[in-house]
Protein backbone atom coordinates (compact mmCIF):
# COMPACT_ATOMS: atom_id res chain seq x y z
CA UNK A 1 0.00 0.00 0.00
CA UNK A 2 1.67 3.34 -0.58
CA UNK A 3 1.25 5.83 2.33
CA UNK A 4 1.79 9.11 1.25
CA UNK A 5 2.55 12.27 3.80
CA UNK A 6 -1.63 13.07 3.64
CA UNK A 7 -2.29 9.90 5.28
CA UNK A 8 0.30 9.78 7.72
CA UNK A 9 -0.88 12.62 9.22
CA UNK A 10 -4.36 12.61 9.24
CA UNK A 11 -5.31 8.81 8.95
CA UNK A 12 -2.45 7.00 11.29
CA UNK A 13 -1.16 10.37 13.68
CA UNK A 14 -4.25 10.50 15.01
CA UNK A 15 -4.22 6.97 16.16
CA UNK A 16 -0.97 7.44 17.44
CA UNK A 17 -2.23 10.64 19.47
CA UNK A 18 -4.71 8.92 21.02
CA UNK A 19 -2.84 6.24 22.07
CA UNK A 20 -0.58 8.47 23.70
CA UNK A 21 -2.33 10.55 25.33
CA UNK A 22 -4.64 7.41 27.09
CA UNK A 23 -1.30 5.73 28.01
CA UNK A 24 0.61 8.78 29.38
CA UNK A 25 -2.64 9.83 31.11
CA UNK A 26 -2.83 6.69 32.54
CA UNK A 27 1.08 6.52 33.92
CA UNK A 28 0.98 9.83 34.89
CA UNK A 29 -2.01 9.81 37.13
CA UNK A 30 -0.47 6.49 38.45
CA UNK A 31 2.78 7.30 39.12
CA UNK A 32 2.51 11.18 39.81
CA UNK A 33 -0.47 12.17 41.24
CA UNK A 34 0.80 15.30 42.76
CA UNK A 35 1.44 16.65 39.45
CA UNK A 36 -2.70 16.10 38.34
CA UNK A 37 -3.62 19.51 39.10
CA UNK A 38 -4.44 22.69 37.13
CA UNK A 39 -1.34 24.65 38.61
CA UNK A 40 -3.35 27.90 39.02
CA UNK A 41 -1.21 30.92 39.38
CA UNK A 42 -4.51 33.06 40.73
CA UNK A 43 -2.79 33.03 44.38
CA UNK A 44 0.21 34.44 42.98
CA UNK A 45 -1.45 37.92 41.59
CA UNK A 46 -5.42 38.05 40.71
CA UNK A 47 -5.61 41.07 39.03
CA UNK A 48 -7.28 40.33 35.70
CA UNK A 49 -7.28 36.59 36.10
CA UNK A 50 -11.15 36.06 36.78
CA UNK A 51 -11.51 37.75 33.59
CA UNK A 52 -8.75 35.92 31.57
CA UNK A 53 -9.81 32.32 32.46
CA UNK A 54 -13.59 32.61 32.47
CA UNK A 55 -13.30 34.23 29.01
CA UNK A 56 -10.48 31.61 28.08
CA UNK A 57 -12.66 28.79 30.02
CA UNK A 58 -16.31 30.04 28.40
CA UNK A 59 -14.90 30.40 24.82
CA UNK A 60 -12.67 26.77 25.03
CA UNK A 61 -15.69 24.94 26.15
CA UNK A 62 -18.17 25.79 23.45
CA UNK A 63 -15.86 25.62 20.62
CA UNK A 64 -14.92 21.89 21.78
CA UNK A 65 -18.64 21.25 22.16
CA UNK A 66 -19.32 22.59 19.00
CA UNK A 67 -16.29 20.62 17.37
CA UNK A 68 -17.87 17.59 19.20
CA UNK A 69 -21.39 18.28 17.84
CA UNK A 70 -20.78 19.30 14.28
CA UNK A 71 -17.75 17.08 13.19
CA UNK A 72 -19.74 13.73 14.81
CA UNK A 73 -22.93 14.21 13.97
CA UNK A 74 -23.94 12.38 10.48
CA UNK A 75 -25.59 14.50 8.52
CA UNK A 76 -28.76 12.55 7.97
CA UNK A 77 -29.74 13.60 11.64
CA UNK A 78 -29.09 17.21 11.69
CA UNK A 79 -30.33 17.40 8.35
CA UNK A 80 -34.02 16.55 10.20
CA UNK A 81 -33.67 19.85 12.16
CA UNK A 82 -30.97 22.37 10.16
CA UNK A 83 -29.46 22.00 6.57
CA UNK A 84 -26.63 21.53 5.74
CA UNK A 85 -26.14 25.88 4.31
CA UNK A 86 -27.34 26.82 7.99
CA UNK A 87 -25.40 24.58 9.77
CA UNK A 88 -22.04 25.81 8.56
CA UNK A 89 -23.51 29.44 9.04
CA UNK A 90 -24.38 28.54 12.50
CA UNK A 91 -20.57 26.92 12.78
CA UNK A 92 -19.54 30.63 11.74
CA UNK A 93 -20.98 33.15 13.69
CA UNK A 94 -20.80 30.96 17.07
CA UNK A 95 -17.48 29.63 16.53
CA UNK A 96 -16.31 33.17 15.60
CA UNK A 97 -18.36 34.89 19.10
CA UNK A 98 -16.46 32.57 21.36
CA UNK A 99 -13.10 31.96 19.24
CA UNK A 100 -12.70 35.82 19.92
CA UNK A 101 -14.15 35.48 23.89
CA UNK A 102 -11.83 32.70 23.83
CA UNK A 103 -9.21 34.74 22.14
CA UNK A 104 -9.43 37.48 25.12
CA UNK A 105 -8.94 35.21 27.68
CA UNK A 106 -6.01 33.27 26.05
CA UNK A 107 -3.59 36.60 25.28
CA UNK A 108 -4.38 38.07 28.72
CA UNK A 109 -3.20 34.43 30.18
CA UNK A 110 -0.33 34.94 28.04
CA UNK A 111 0.70 38.59 28.90
CA UNK A 112 0.64 38.10 32.30
CA UNK A 113 2.45 34.70 32.46
CA UNK A 114 5.01 36.56 30.29
CA UNK A 115 5.05 39.97 31.94
CA UNK A 116 4.96 39.40 35.40
CA UNK A 117 8.16 38.10 36.73
CA UNK A 118 6.09 36.23 39.95
CA UNK A 119 3.85 34.24 37.86
CA UNK A 120 6.58 33.23 35.51
CA UNK A 121 8.73 31.96 38.52
CA UNK A 122 5.99 29.69 39.36
CA UNK A 123 5.07 28.07 36.26
CA UNK A 124 7.38 25.73 33.64
CA UNK A 125 8.01 26.20 30.26
CA UNK A 126 5.97 23.70 29.57
CA UNK A 127 2.89 26.03 30.87
CA UNK A 128 4.00 29.07 28.74
CA UNK A 129 4.16 26.14 25.32
CA UNK A 130 0.98 25.00 25.85
CA UNK A 131 -1.06 28.56 26.05
CA UNK A 132 1.45 29.18 22.90
CA UNK A 133 0.20 26.27 21.14
CA UNK A 134 -3.77 26.45 21.98
CA UNK A 135 -3.01 30.24 20.62
CA UNK A 136 -1.84 28.45 17.30
CA UNK A 137 -5.04 26.50 17.42
CA UNK A 138 -6.96 29.30 18.24
CA UNK A 139 -6.01 31.60 15.19
CA UNK A 140 -6.22 29.02 12.61
CA UNK A 141 -9.51 27.99 13.93
CA UNK A 142 -10.92 31.84 13.28
CA UNK A 143 -8.41 31.57 10.18
CA UNK A 144 -10.91 29.06 8.87
CA UNK A 145 -13.62 31.39 9.47
CA UNK A 146 -12.25 33.42 6.57
CA UNK A 147 -11.65 30.05 4.39
CA UNK A 148 -15.33 28.83 4.70
CA UNK A 149 -17.07 32.12 3.36
CA UNK A 150 -15.45 31.05 0.41
CA UNK A 151 -18.28 28.16 0.09
CA UNK A 152 -21.23 28.89 1.87
CA UNK A 153 -22.57 25.83 0.31
CA UNK A 154 -21.43 23.60 3.48
CA UNK A 155 -19.07 21.18 0.96
CA UNK A 156 -15.72 21.25 2.90
CA UNK A 157 -17.78 21.12 6.18
CA UNK A 158 -18.91 17.57 5.15
CA UNK A 159 -15.63 16.50 4.05
CA UNK A 160 -14.28 17.45 7.73
CA UNK A 161 -17.02 15.66 9.15
CA UNK A 162 -16.39 12.92 7.22
CA UNK A 163 -12.82 12.64 8.08
CA UNK A 164 -13.61 12.95 11.83
CA UNK A 165 -16.40 10.23 11.60
CA UNK A 166 -13.87 8.24 9.53
CA UNK A 167 -11.44 8.14 12.60
CA UNK A 168 -13.75 7.63 14.61
CA UNK A 169 -15.29 4.52 12.91
CA UNK A 170 -11.11 2.83 12.34
CA UNK A 171 -11.91 3.57 8.71
CA UNK A 172 -8.48 5.54 7.97
CA UNK A 173 -8.14 4.92 4.37
CA UNK A 174 -11.45 7.22 3.82
CA UNK A 175 -10.58 9.95 6.42
CA UNK A 176 -7.70 10.45 4.56
CA UNK A 177 -9.56 10.75 1.29
CA UNK A 178 -12.18 13.02 3.09
CA UNK A 179 -9.30 15.52 3.84
CA UNK A 180 -7.01 15.36 1.28
CA UNK A 181 -7.80 18.03 -1.11
CA UNK A 182 -9.34 20.63 1.56
CA UNK A 183 -7.46 24.07 1.96
CA UNK A 184 -4.32 24.24 3.88
CA UNK A 185 -5.49 26.14 6.60
CA UNK A 186 -8.06 23.47 7.60
CA UNK A 187 -5.29 20.76 7.51
CA UNK A 188 -3.14 22.78 9.60
CA UNK A 189 -5.89 23.37 12.08
CA UNK A 190 -6.53 19.38 12.34
CA UNK A 191 -3.04 18.67 12.59
CA UNK A 192 -2.74 20.88 15.36
CA UNK A 193 -5.61 19.91 17.38
CA UNK A 194 -4.19 16.42 17.34
CA UNK A 195 -0.78 17.41 18.07
CA UNK A 196 -2.78 19.10 21.58
CA UNK A 197 -4.14 15.76 21.84
CA UNK A 198 -0.27 13.94 21.49
CA UNK A 199 1.18 16.24 24.35
CA UNK A 200 -2.24 16.58 26.20
CA UNK A 201 -1.10 13.91 29.36
CA UNK A 202 2.21 15.98 29.63
CA UNK A 203 0.65 19.42 30.27
CA UNK A 204 -1.38 21.18 32.88
CA UNK A 205 -4.48 20.20 30.53
CA UNK A 206 -5.20 16.93 32.81
CA UNK A 207 -6.87 18.91 34.89
CA UNK A 208 -9.98 19.33 32.53
CA UNK A 209 -10.67 14.96 32.63
CA UNK A 210 -10.24 15.32 36.70
CA UNK A 211 -12.94 13.95 38.55
CA UNK A 212 -12.51 12.54 42.11
CA UNK A 213 -15.61 10.97 42.04
CA UNK A 214 -14.11 8.55 44.93
CA UNK A 215 -14.09 10.70 47.15
CA UNK A 216 -17.70 10.63 47.84
CA UNK A 217 -16.61 6.95 48.67
CA UNK A 218 -13.98 6.56 50.90
CA UNK A 219 -13.35 6.09 54.00
CA UNK A 220 -12.39 7.89 57.83
CA UNK A 221 -8.68 9.45 57.29
CA UNK A 222 -7.01 8.01 60.47
CA UNK A 223 -4.81 11.08 61.82
CA UNK A 224 -3.94 9.27 64.83
CA UNK A 225 -4.81 6.03 66.57
CA UNK A 226 -5.95 6.30 70.47
CA UNK A 227 -3.84 4.93 71.99
CA UNK A 228 -4.90 1.55 74.42
CA UNK A 229 -4.34 1.89 78.12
Amino acid sequence: MNIDLNTVLFALYPYIAVAICIVGCWIRFDREQYSWRAGSSQLVRTRGMVLASNAFHIGILFILMGHFVGLLTPEAIYHHVITTEAKQLLAIVSGGFFGLVCLLGLGMLLHRRITDPRVRATGTRGDLAILVLLLIQLLLGLGTIFASLQHMDGSVMLLLAGWAQSIVMFQPEQAAAYIANVHIIYKLHVFFGISIVLVFPFTRLVHIISAPIWYLGRGYQIVRQKKAY
